[in-house]
């Protein structure tokens, strides 16, 4: 079976000319042995090989967008295109995997149960039902069989990544192997329904109190490895903004919303949706966001926080200096690279962008030609910013589709501002003073026994002149820096106690 599937994928990069994207110019075909779909552009061809080849290789072809640090744009914005659309499997089959799992009838289980799907992926489909309690529930459920069909599938795309490797004269670059062990990591989380489930839980969370966006709550007594029970939503779809109109839902607070809901995940936790195409959000009657599809999320440090942060302002105030030293702090710049030359790639990169109007300026866009002239420097890109890149052109995309005129920078600038006030002055020093003092309270006691232990070493000199000056005087920095540590503790903890 391996074998006719290896043929069949042969023949698709026949039919679609993509021997001259894999293949050195000396091992390309002849036109002359059969038709071939050779003058469309190589993007598109990419992207109708891959979907003739089944939603397991869409699934790759949207992995391979996000790393624009390999891709040429044209091919990366094609398979950004890429569309899960699988037929669904049949009802019956979902309810065998849904007895097996809960070892009783299924009507021993929910109230009632939908046999018809109501959505249909390439992993898994849904079905809604309602709970013995009443609660109106969508049951999300694992493809049966995919495990192996997605093995056998990945195991070819490792054979077919080391033969371009070896065969393509920039093979070892793009990193074909790399990108292929990635797509497998990516995937195998997937076919974990409880890493989905763990997701939507944390983003639940994160907007428990908030009026932008719902979540659906996890039923987790009825969640397995293939199996996700999660709370029923209703609402708009958000591409379907005719009816979003009748019910009187202000389409520019939306998109104003949109991008507020973006940089609150990015900036405040650390934590994103990372798939919100108009597939996957919803609009509650009320006007407040629905978020689904929870398979695919990104996380960021602090580092990372700050990069992007220091980068966007320092961008649109014109400081490429600023732009190039936050890659210089960041660590991800190479040692030796000079920072005037990165600083004037980055201005002739991006001045250009400067001749439309803020309002047309696209954050993704910038980010994207961040990565281009990085890649000329050598620079690593980090995957979770190329994931936060195609999340940020699709919430641009979002929001301009709802508000051709919304202007993105006017939208982002005070939040990102608020953020990087937060990160400096007292308030900043607050919150690390506090989330050390679990530390300093474990360490501060012990103090004054170091101090004496370490001026006893010091009467013992065993460099043989005697001389405790210098070392004297390095203890007496420590020690005033160990007291004003302490001053500062007191400080906020007495700030505290008054209710500051």
């Amino acid at each position: 079976m391996r074998i006719l599937r290896l043929l069949r994928i042969v023949r698709v990069v026949w039919v679609y000319g993509l021997d001259d994207l894999l293949l050195p110019r000396r091992w390309r075909w002849s036109g002359r042995l059969g038709r071939r779909i050779t003058t469309t552009p190589r993007g598109d061809r990419l992207q109708l090989a891959l979907e003739s080849l089944g939603p397991i290789f869409v699934k790759f072809g949207q992995v391979l967008s996000t790393r624009r640090d390999l891709l040429p744009a044209d091919i990366a914005d094609r398979l950004a295109l890429l569309q899960d659309r699988v037929a669904p499997f049949p009802g019956e089959e979902a309810v065998a995997v849904l007895e097996r799992a809960y070892r009783k009838p299924l009507d021993q289980v929910f109230a009632s149960f939908q046999v018809e799907p109501v959505a249909s992926a390439s992993v898994a489909q849904v079905h809604f039902a309602v709970l013995p309690d009443g609660r109106e529930v969508a049951v999300k459920v694992l493809r049966p069989g995919i495990e192996s069909v997605i093995a056998s599938d990945v195991a070819l795309m490792y054979v077919i990544a080391g033969l371009v490797e070896r065969l393509y004269s920039d093979g070892k670059r793009l990193k074909p192997r790399q990108v292929v062990a990635e797509f497998e990591k990516h995937i195998g989380q997937e076919l974990d329904l409880m890493f989905e489930a763990a997701n939507a839980s944390q983003l639940r969370r994160n907007f428990e109190k908030s009026r932008l966006l719902y979540v659906p709550e996890i039923h987790w007594d009825w969640c397995e490895r293939n199996i996700i029970v999660m709370q029923r939503m209703s609402g708009t779809p958000i591409s379907q903004v005719a009816r979003l109109r009748e019910k009187n839902i202000s389409i520019p607070k939306l998109a104003r919303e949109g991008v507020e809901i973006f940089f609150t995940q990015v900036f405040r936790d650390g934590f994103f949706h990372a798939d919100m195409h108009p597939g996957n959000i919803m609009v509650h009657d009320d006007g407040t966001y629905i978020a689904l599809d929870f398979g695919i999320v990104g996380t960021l440090s602090e580092v990372d926080k700050n990069y992007l942060a220091r980068n966007f302002l320092a961008f649109f105030r014109r400081d490429y200096r600023g732009v190039a030293q936050a890659h210089v702090d960041a660590g991800w710049v190479p040692a030796g690279t000079r920072v005037d030359e990165f600083e004037s790639a980055i201005r002739a990169c991006c001045e250009p962008i400067f001749d439309r109007p803020l309002k047309e300026i696209s954050f993704g866009r910038v980010l994207l030609r961040l990565f281009e002239t990085s890649r000329q420097f050598q620079v690593e890109i980090q995957p979770q910013l190329v994931l936060l890149q195609k999340t940020l052109l699709n919430i641009e995309g979002l929001g301009r589709d709802l508000d051709p005129d919304l202007d993105l920078w006017a939208t982002a600038k005070p939040f990102l501002e608020r953020w990087m006030n937060d990160q400096i002055g007292w308030r900043a020093l607050r919150r690390h003073l506090e989330s050390e003092a679990t530390t300093w309270a474990k360490t501060l006691p012990q103090v004054p026994r170091l101090a004496h232990e370490a001026l006893t070493r010091l009467s013992r000199p065993d460099d043989g002149t005697g001389d405790l000056r210098a070392p004297l005087r390095r203890l007496e920095r420590w020690l005033a820096a160990v007291a004003l540590l302490l001053a500062l503790l007191l400080g906020v903890e007495a700030w505290r106690w008054l209710g500051g």
